[in-house]
């Protein structure tokens, strides 16, 4: 991967930095070679708890999906790691669970003696099949967000779905990690 965007929030983004970060990235090349493109964000936050006061922000970009991953540090390097390492888990269980779908829509032969040798140190993530497990209606009331937010948190809930009123779009309040919380709404 040779594609990507590195940007810095009240952090000046050093050579070293720039670097550091080029050579996790293209560490993950050997788990995925179809990365497109990659968005790194490096963040400086004055915060209470020195632990969360590097932040890193890593997207990256496959023909199948988004791999994304946010980690927190107080040294801004140990914090590309810890993301790195969250990118390269992820990436292994993508790859995992796109070639066991490329597997099983394509009929195979049974695998010879060299094939038997090739997928024996394939790492084995696990199965993991989403459903939809449960499904529920419910009307949407007109209200404000902040009216959201005091829903979400009387019903002690992550997330809320509301009718904006202001916007007349159907939105989405949850709660952030930071303890603030956020806004979801279609672009258009």
């Amino acid at each position: 991967m040779h594609i990507y965007k590195l940007s810095g929030r009240n952090v000046d983004v050093t050579d070293a930095m720039r670097d550091y970060v080029e050579e996790k990235l293209t560490r993950l090349d050997r788990y995925s070679e179809s990365i497109t493109d990659a968005r790194v964000t490096l963040t400086v936050r004055d915060v209470r708890d020195s632990t969360r006061r590097n932040r890193v922000e890593v997207q990256l970009n496959v023909p199948h999906g988004i791999i994304r991953a946010e980690e927190h540090h107080a040294d801004m390097y140990a914090a590309i790691d810890k993301a790195s390492d969250v990118l390269e888990r992820q990436l292994r269980k993508f790859k995992t669970r796109y070639m066991k779908a490329r597997h099983e829509a394509a009929p195979t032969p049974a695998p010879g003696p060299a094939e038997a040798d090739v997928n024996a140190g394939m790492d084995d993530v696990g199965e993991f099949k989403p459903e939809v497990v449960r499904q529920k209606r419910f009307d949407l009331r007109p209200m404000s967000a902040e009216d959201a937010v005091v829903q979400m948190e009387a019903l002690g809930h992550d997330f809320y779905v509301f009718a904006n009123m202001t916007s007349g779009l159907t939105g989405v309040v949850y709660r952030r990690k930071d303890g603030h919380y956020g806004l979801i709404e279609p672009s258009n």
